[in-house]
C-alpha cells in the first residue's frame, strides 16, 4: 500500500469557526503495513475549551496557554503530510477542521480524504458498532493509549485501516489496496459492497 497520512483532531466543538477551533492534532504515516512516522502537537488558537470537552479529552485551557500557536502547528502538520493522501475515522469531521485550519494559514488541501468509519461500515458489518475504540478492541488491535487524544486516535485509525486492507487482500482476494480504492469503496452502498468486491476480484 502506498503511504497514507491518517489524522485526528481534538477540538472545542463540532463545527469550525471563530469560537470552535482545533486544540490538538495527531498524524501518522502508514506504509507497507505499518506506521512509519508520527506527528503530534497541542495547538493554541485562543479558543476556550468548555468543561465537558476538557473532561472528554483531558485537554485544559491551562495546557493550551503554553502550547505553540495553532498557525505554527498547522504549518508543521502540513509539511509533515505533504501531498500524501489523507484518511480519518469519521473523515467528514476531521476534513472540516483540516480545511479550516489550513485556510487560516492561507494553504489549501490538494488530496482526497478516505474515511475508515465508512469503510468499516461496509467491510466489517458484523462489528458490534463502528466507533473507533470498539472496532479496535473487537478486531484485537494494539492499545494505542488514551482515547480522545489525537495521536492515540490517529494510531487507532491507522491500525484499523491496515486491518481493513489486510481483510480486502485475504478475504476478498484483492491484490493491491490503494487509497483510490478505499475512496471508491466508501461510496458504494453497503448492500452492494459484495457485488463490487466480486467485480474488482474478477478484474
Amino acid at each position: 500500500m502506498e503511504p497514507i497520512a491518517v489524522i485526528d483532531f481534538e477540538t472545542t466543538g463540532i463545527t469550525p469557526g471563530p469560537n470552535c477551533r482545533a486544540t490538538e492534532i495527531g498524524a501518522v504515516i502508514i506504509e507497507d503495513g505499518r506506521i512509519v512516522a508520527r506527528f503530534q502537537s497541542l495547538m493554541n488558537s485562543g479558543a476556550w475549551v468548555p468543561p465537558f470537552i476538557e473532561q472528554l479529552t483531558g485537554i485544559s485551557n491551562a495546557m493550551l496557554r503554553s502550547a505553540p500557536p495553532a498557525a505554527e502547528v498547522m504549518q508543521q502538520a502540513a509539511e509533515f503530510v505533504g501531498s500524501t493522501p489523507l484518511l480519518a475515522h469519521n473523515a467528514a469531521f476531521d476534513q472540516k477542521f483540516w480545511d479550516a485550519e489550513l485556510g487560516l494559514i492561507r494553504r489549501s488541501r490538494q488530496q482526497p480524504f478516505a474515511c475508515s468509519l465508512l469503510l468499516a461500515r461496509r467491510l466489517l458489518p458484523e462489528a458490534p458498532n463502528h466507533k473507533l475504540g470498539t472496532l479496535n478492541r473487537w478486531a484485537g488491535l494494539p492499545d494505542t493509549g488514551r482515547a480522545h487524544r489525537a495521536l492515540a486516535d490517529a494510531e487507532m485509525a491507522a491500525n484499523l485501516t491496515l486491518h481493513l486492507a489486510a481483510r480486502l487482500r485475504e478475504r476478498h482476494g484483492l491484490g493491491a489496496v490503494s487509497h483510490a480504492l478505499l475512496c471508491k469503496l466508501q461510496k458504494v452502498p453497503a448492500a452492494k459492497i459484495g457485488e463490487m468486491l466480486g467485480k474488482l476480484r474478477a478484474g
